[in-house]
């Protein structure tokens, strides 16, 4: 008996490494002080030393049930882009810049190309945020997940001078809410995703005239990825009030995290256009309304908060960093919260 014989194959994990080497090494920055392959990463924090107070900001998160739909479409190349997105996201909605991610893959079955394949979109997705990913994990644990399945969680470190921190302190009514678009579902609300619509290779693979593509490509379109656009903002000279990225439990639960005691945000359904792929969420699957935008997105991936005379600056520098905004409302003095009209 050895450990190949036990079900943990040594030498396809040397393998992975090496596939996964060439992306890995497209996402590197000068900071990074260490190779592939060693116990941990270093960054140096020298360049950041000039800031008034140096403030790291972290992310964890996971892409959810939306693996299955990649196990099911044996497409494994866009994944790891939903896992970064969904770090960075936070950070960067909190004003920092992120540095460097680490991904963590668990498998019943080391498959190298496979595994190099999620992590080449990894690799995408921190090329995207302009993070470098320094280190990450393969665990292959048969008899725990099945052999042809895995799961994906990340995680990222950002830095930002405190006094640029995002809080919402500062809100005030009058102050203009805008959103930028989504790529459609993005990796929340997969587990009713999946209830609603047939999981079955052929349903996936039906084109639709409505969404453009198949189902599935709408149902994997990966999360954007925001921290381009939100830094051009800040290039733009505008100040970001607040900052919202809205995942799990849509806008409900997201909107008024960004808000302080007193500020209510207003925001117009009809602001913007809401991508197909939600209404036939909705009519296949008989969801309320109130539902739909207290699960999903609904078409916007991020909402900030404003000064109104920098709304058209902050339209622009958004525009330039090849994202879709659009004034979707305001903030209004009242209780805590957010209301959809």
């Amino acid at each position: 008996m050895d450990y190949k014989n036990a079900g943990v194959d040594i030498e396809a994990g040397y393998k992975s490494v090496e596939l996964m080497k060439k992306h890995v090494q497209e996402t590197m920055r000068p900071e990074v002080l260490t190779n592939l392959g060693g116990f941990s990463g270093a960054f140096s924090m020298e360049k950041f030393k000039n800031m008034e107070k140096p403030t790291l900001v972290s992310g964890t998160d996971g892409v959810g049930t939306k693996l299955k739909l990649a196990f099911i479409l044996e497409k494994h190349d866009t994944i790891g882009i939903d896992c970064v997105a969904m770090c960075v996201n936070d950070i960067a909605c909190a004003g920092g810049e992120p540095l460097f991610f680490l991904d963590y893959i668990a498998c019943g079955k080391n498959e190298p190309e496979k595994i190099a394949t999620i992590v080449s979109g990894v690799a995408e997705g921190c090329k995207q945020s302009n993070a470098a990913l320094i280190g990450g994990e393969t665990a292959e644990m048969p008899g725990f997940y099945p052999e042809d399945e895995y799961d994906l969680a990340g995680f990222a470190v950002g830095v930002v001078d405190e006094k640029d921190l995002i809080t919402g302190k500062e809100l005030k009514p009058g102050d203009v809410l805008i959103g930028m678009a989504s790529s459609g579902v993005h990796s929340n609300g997969f587990s009713l995703v999946r209830k609603v619509f047939n999981m079955k290779r052929e349903a996936l693979d039906t084109y639709y005239d409505s969404l453009g593509c198949t189902l599935g490509e709408a149902l994997l379109a990966p999360t954007k990825i925001y921290v381009k656009a939100l830094r051009s903002i800040k290039d733009a000279g505008v100040t970001i009030k607040a900052c919202s990225h809205i995942t799990g439990g849509g806008f409900y639960e997201n909107v008024p995290r960004m808000l302080k005691e007193g500020t209510r945000a207003v925001i117009k359904k009809d602001s913007y256009p809401i991508p197909p792929i939600f209404q036939m969420l909705s009519v296949d699957g008989d969801i309320e309304e109130h539902m739909m935008y207290n699960t999903f997105n609904m078409g916007l991936g991020m909402v900030l908060a404003v000064e109104a005379a920098d709304v058209k600056k902050a339209m622009a520098a958004v525009e330039a960093a090849g994202e879709r905004p659009y004034v979707v409302g305001q903030i209004e003095a009242g209780e805590k919260g957010v209301t959809l009209c």
